[in-house]
């Protein structure tokens, strides 16, 4: 673990899986512009010699959503993540100022000090998406701190003309309802209404991922600031096209990988990202589907979600369809080109019997 305080005693009795997070983690302290200093917790897995990959969560949770996934990529990674202030177990002052652009700025931080790493591979979901295309498009300048070698985007609303914003999202975001909202709810409410729209199968409350979900909305009050760390969809809305435009011009190998029963972030969303802004991008681009994953599919999906990161960073190129013949198995949708064929192209593709050969022995085998 890099240099930073050690987790003390909490006074809230928490379930065995939030506090197994919390002893794997450290707290190191940041001072954003124009703010107090801020006590922020992380958690870093595998080898530190091994190639870096940050993992950046999304709202209302925490790092611990990547719990199932990090072990697993930690067998050949050195993976990294924090919490952003106003979530898990880092500081979640009144009026604390919450932002995209701020938590870019942490993570830069994080990277360049606490970390001493220069590049790496980033894994993002839902809100985490759009800090982690605000970093992309920093770090796309000769003088960036940190190259983004490769980029995940999973489920999250990077175009909100086609999300599908709940009405608890929506009353939270109106500082009109917002207060007497907040004032019914409780952490474990809260996640407990996650749990049963947002995994598939849906979770009841005494799930293990859902309890240390409560767990973690209890540390330091953060249903109190709800109200003030969803407003990142106000400046999502301000931004999304730039951060699309931007990655869209830029050679980093993206990938988008999503669940597919996801009703808050539908399959349209990922499809319009996909289309209009990745299909042609510069670089190696993949888009992937998990069948049998919802909004959180490092939870519902860990093991496929893992070998999907590792299929596109060894730009393995399979061929479209399921990676494998196992249920659930990842769905490889498409690859970028730069160009679309004519259909006469495509007619015309020739094909060698050696080819035809070798696709029968793969459906043998």
């Amino acid at each position: 673990m890099p240099g930073g305080e050690r987790p003390q005693e909490v006074a809230i009795v928490m379930g065995e899986r939030a506090a197994e997070w919390l002893q794997a983690g450290a707290f190191f302290e940041w001072t954003p512009p124009d703010r107090e200093k801020l006590k922020v917790f992380h958690v870093e897995l595998g080898d530190p010699d091994a190639p870096l990959l940050l993992l950046v969560h999304g709202f209302p949770t925490s790092s611990i959503d990547w719990q199932p996934l990090a072990g697993l990529l930690s067998q050949d990674h050195r993976v990294c993540m924090l919490d952003f202030p106003g979530f898990g177990f880092s500081d979640k002052p009144r009026d604390g100022g919450y932002g995209l652009q701020r938590d870019r700025l942490l993570l830069e931080y994080y990277l360049a000090e606490i970390l001493d790493a220069r590049g790496g591979a980033v894994v993002a979901h839902d809100r985490g998406d759009s800090v982690a295309l605000a970093l992309a498009e920093r770090c796309s300048s000769e003088e960036a701190p940190f190259e983004v070698r490769h980029l995940v985007v999973s489920n999250g609303n990077m175009f909100l003309p086609l999300s599908n914003l709940t009405s608890f999202q929506r009353l939270i975001l109106d500082p009109a309802s917002a207060p007497a909202v907040l004032e019914a709810m409780t952490p474990e409410m809260l996640a407990a209404g996650m749990g049963m729209t947002t995994f598939t199968p849906p979770r009841g409350a005494q799930d293990p991922e859902i309890v240390a979900l409560a767990d973690t909305f209890t540390h330091n009050d953060g249903v109190a600031v709800l109200h003030e760390t969803i407003q990142y969809l106000v400046e999502r809305s301000q931004n999304e096209r730039g951060w699309l435009d931007a990655l869209a011009a830029s050679e980093v190998p993206t990938t988008l990988v999503w669940g597919l029963y996801d009703t808050v972030s539908p399959l349209r969303v990922a499809n319009h990202v996909w289309s209009a802004f990745l299909a042609r991008k510069p670089g190696t681009n993949e888009f992937w589907l998990l069948p049998e994953a919802n909004h959180y599919l490092q939870n519902d999906q860990p093991e496929q979600f893992a070998e999907v990161i590792r299929s596109s960073m060894s730009h393995s190129e399979p061929a479209p369809g399921a990676l494998g013949d196992a249920p659930g198995a990842p769905i490889f949708v498409d690859r970028s080109r730069p160009e679309l064929p004519t259909a006469a192209e495509v007619l015309a593709q020739p094909v060698s019997i050696e080819t035809l050969q070798q696709e029968a022995s793969r459906l043998e085998s």
